[in-house]
């Protein structure tokens, strides 16, 4: 529960950061004569509901490599044949999935993996030396055909945009009720009144978490478009339903706050409608019917 509510909180400590720095600057004066220009308004929200979300994926890289102290691989020069495996193995796989060959990176830490980049060509697949140390060779190369499957489908730039869609609409309706609330309730008269602040930034947490359950929906079920994906690029369900099986009784590594739904498992939470991952039986059962 804990890595959810800091995940929420960072999502919605971008927008209140550019919120308010936007109307510093004078940006989203929304407010005419007549009332609220509702145009205008929603360019701003949309501005800011965007602005967050491109800034996350454009950065992901990066972070992920800082965050996680990863070590990225020298495809020229791997370090020992472990590495020189995993290299090779994404490679190949990238190559039957028709994308650009991937960064690999190992982090240290308990098992779990992750995939994140902006572009298709251009993106980095982590393993964790847990996930290396307690899986088989066709295990780790089914978790590793799962991330490369997220690349695939798209599913940071998918997720992104998302994001951005529901940010919009928690600005857009956070300003509207706090509209309602300065000039209906307490009627004021001159201007945006403490009211309309007050409230705008109270709404717009709890919308945000309300919004996070869609984002969270769309998130399980690329685990399973995933899950598929690995099974298709290795020509059979198998290994796929074995790796999930293992880490279904493996404690999964916890991932740094913005990459907790970029990984191979995690993000299970108190509340499953703001889970990351569908449980493990669930997809492993999905896996055997072939959905």
């Amino acid at each position: 529960m804990t890595r959810i509510l800091l995940f929420l909180g960072t999502n919605l400590a971008v927008m209140l950061v550019l919120s308010i720095s936007m109307s510093v600057l004078g940006v989203g004066r929304f407010l005419t004569p007549y009332g609220l220009d509702i145009g205008q308004l929603l360019a701003f929200s949309a501005i800011i509901g965007f602005t967050g979300a491109l800034i996350s994926l454009f950065t992901s890289k990066w972070m992920a490599k800082m965050t996680t102290r990863a070590h990225v691989i020298d495809p020229n020069a791997p370090r020992n044949g472990q590495e020189a495996w995993l290299v090779q193995t994404v490679h190949q796989l990238a190559d039957r999935a028709g994308i650009g060959h991937p960064e690999v990176a190992i982090y240290e830490g308990a098992p779990n993996a992750f995939a994140t980049g902006a572009f298709k060509n251009d993106a980095l697949v982590a393993v964790s030396t847990g996930l290396l140390q307690s899986m088989n060779e066709e295990e780790v190369m089914a978790v590793l055909g799962h991330e490369v499957a997220h690349i695939q489908n798209g599913d940071m730039v998918t997720l992104t945009l998302i994001q951005g869609v529901v940010n919009t609409f928690v600005i857009f309706f956070a300003r509207l009720v706090g509209y309602f609330v300065d000039r209906v309730v307490l009627k004021n008269e001159r201007g945006l009144g403490m009211g309309y602040y007050l409230t705008s930034i109270v709404c717009e947490i709890i919308f945000g978490i309300l919004a996070s359950i869609i984002v969270a929906w769309f998130s399980r079920q690329r685990e399973y478009r995933a899950d598929a994906g690995s099974a298709k690029l290795l020509g059979s369900r198998t290994p796929m339903v074995n790796a999930l099986a293992r880490l279904g009784n493996l404690e999964p590594g916890n991932l740094p706050q913005a990459f907790d739904s970029s990984g191979i498992t995690g993000g299970q939470g108190l509340m499953s409608l703001l889970a990351s991952h569908p449980p493990i039986e669930d997809r492993i059962r999905a896996l055997q019917q072939g959905r």
